[in-house]
C-alpha cells in the first residue's frame, strides 16, 4: 500500500517527492517548481512541518528527494 502524505494545492505540474528508505510506498510529496523549489508561504502549517521534517531527515530516514511531474 502507497502511503504518501501530500501538500494540496499543486498548480505548477510538479511535486518534490520525498521516498522512505525503509518502508516501499510511503513518503511526502510537496507541490514544487521544475527545480524543486517549495513555495513555503503556500503550505499549511502541517504540510510545512512535515517538509522541514522530511529535508532534515534525508539520507536517514528518506532518500534525496525527486522532482516529478504531478498526475492530476
Amino acid at each position: 500500500m502507497n502511503t504518501f502524505q501530500t501538500a494540496a494545492g499543486s498548480v505548477s505540474g510538479f511535486q518534490l517527492c520525498f521516498r522512505s528508505m525503509y518502508h516501499t510506498g510511503h513518503g511526502y510529496v510537496f507541490p514544487c517548481d521544475a527545480h524543486g523549489q517549495v513555495n513555503l508561504d503556500a503550505l499549511s502549517e502541517k504540510a510545512l512541518n512535515n517538509y522541514l521534517f522530511a529535508r532534515g531527515v534525508v539520507g536517514r530516514e528518506f532518500f534525496t528527494p525527486a522532482v516529478e511531474c504531478a498526475l492530476h
